[in-house]
């Protein structure tokens, strides 16, 4: 039956519509954030630290909560291209934050060689820079792609049939649940054939210098500096403008002042789970992704990729799953936060041990040497010199999951305790049942909480050089 399911011309459909789907989206990701990060990063941009923040301002926007947007705009934005606009604006910072930071990181010294050789400004960032920077660039690439196979509530919104959607329908539709966990083995499947092939891909080659980068020479755009802030600003319109229009007409609209006074409770419950879930990935993330950088091994890739498959899963999968053990081996916990923590620490543990295993990979492992050469154990070389400089990359890592904890909705719907409402199963709620009038403050307080991890992000992708990828 299972060979018969995988077979079937509506699984073929289903999945070639999701490889689809995650393949531009991630082509679109690839040119929206490189473009942006070299315009704000290496160029005279105007007003580019303004716009290195904005830039990054499109991961606090929930997919769903952009797709709603668009929809209220346009009832008959829906299909391929609507999910993938809507999918690209919300996921081009998985990029463009990682491929800005390399480029801050990256010592002139080659750039200009290439340009006294005569070589023009173009053809030197694709000759000199695009090499170094695809370590950073595939990285993100992967978290795009990823995140776009296990997406679930925009496609759903806007009516774009994939293996997610189809795993969903097999829920609700009947008793039995083999189509569906097809679905999901099929989908994680995929996902570690393309997490293979960037592991693969990455090689072996050292992402440190020996000597401190000087700072990067800012290209003079001149004349077509005023022409070049028309990308920033067009991003920054499709992705934030068309979501706040909505949220502040729908807030205006009708009576939705009885619902400001639950948006707090619904908050802090929202933050409170974050920060577990941010303290309990960066527990497991600091032993793996000190591993992954320092001791390359099959061992070492095959745990790292495990994390990543289990992160492509939709939310729905993990929860049911969890769902299944809290009711038959885990019932003390079954509806507790326990257990939900562990869902989120399932679902993006690999956030944070990217950001961990780039920040360890970038320093130079001459100096845990030096230590040990005068005396200190593993140990005591691990705590005193590696931690510390793998600190900024715990704290993103930290950030970036309680970001996507913030935003995380199947999951956050099945699991958490009996009465404790978030602002994205009460935005859900509300808006599944068509009151648009009162999900409006939950979408605005949703987006504004989310902001907060989205900046401290920005800010140390700016920085530092510590978060050269997300991955």
């Amino acid at each position: 039956m299972v060979v018969e399911l995988l077979w079937r011309q509506r699984t073929l459909q289903l999945l070639g519509r999701s490889l689809l789907l995650a393949a531009t989206v991630t082509l679109a990701c690839a040119v929206v954030g490189i473009a942006l990060a070299w315009l704000i990063v290496r160029t005279d941009l105007p007003f580019r630290r303004a716009w290195a923040l904005v830039a990054a301002l499109p991961l606090a926007v929930p997919s769903y909560v952009a797709a709603f947007s668009w929809l209220a705009v346009d009832p008959g934005f829906e299909g391929f291209w609507a999910a993938t606009l809507v999918l690209t604006l919300c996921s081009y910072p998985y990029v463009y934050l990682p491929v800005a930071a390399a480029l801050q990181r990256i010592d002139p010294a080659l750039e200009e060689i290439s340009r006294s050789q005569g070589v023009s400004a173009f053809a030197t960032f694709a000759r000199v820079q695009v090499p170094q920077l695809r370590f950073a660039a595939t990285s993100g690439a992967l978290l795009v792609a990823t995140y776009t196979l296990s997406e679930f509530g925009a496609v759903s919104l806007l009516r774009y049939d994939t293996v997610t959607r189809g795993i969903y329908t097999s829920y609700r539709a009947s008793f039995d649940r083999t189509p569906a966990a097809v679905y999901g083995c099929l989908l994680a499947a995929v996902t570690a054939l393309i997490v293979f092939a960037e592991y693969r891909t990455r090689g072996r080659g050292r992402y440190f210098s020996d000597t401190p980068a000087r700072r990067p020479v800012t290209l003079q755009l001149r004349r077509w500096r005023w022409v070049a802030v028309c990308l920033p600003v067009a991003i920054a319109g499709l992705a934030l403008t068309v979501p706040a229009l909505a949220t502040l007409y729908w807030s205006a609209k009708g009576s939705s002042s009885a619902v400001w006074s639950e948006v707090g409770t619904a908050g802090w419950t929202s933050l409170r789970f974050a920060l577990y879930a941010g303290m309990a990935c960066a527990f497991f993330a600091v032993p793996l992704g000190v591993l992954a950088a320092r001791y390359r091994s099959w061992l070492a890739g095959l745990i790292e990729q495990i994390t990543w498959v289990v992160h492509s899963l939709p939310g729905l999968v993990i929860a049911l799953a969890l769902v299944f053990f809290g009711i038959r081996l885990a019932s003390p916990i079954y509806q507790e936060t326990p257990l939900l923590v562990i869902a989120y620490v399932a679902l993006f543990l690999p956030l944070a041990v990217g950001a961990v295993r780039a920040s360890v990979a970038q320093s130079s492992p001459e100096l845990e040497e030096a230590a040990r050469s005068l005396g200190d154990s593993a140990r005591t070389s691990l705590r005193r010199v590696t931690l510390p400089l793998a600190l900024p990359g715990i704290g993103a890592g930290t950030a970036l999951v309680i970001l996507a904890t913030i935003k995380e909705l199947p999951a956050t719907i099945l699991l958490r305790p009996t009465g404790s409402d978030t602002l994205a199963t009460q935005l859900w709620t509300a808006t599944s049942v068509g009151r648009f009038a009162e999900a409006a403050p939950y979408a605005a307080a949703l987006v504004v909480v989310a902001a907060i991890p989205t900046m401290a992000i920005s800010r140390w992708s700016r920085s530092t050089s510590t978060l050269e990828h997300v991955r």
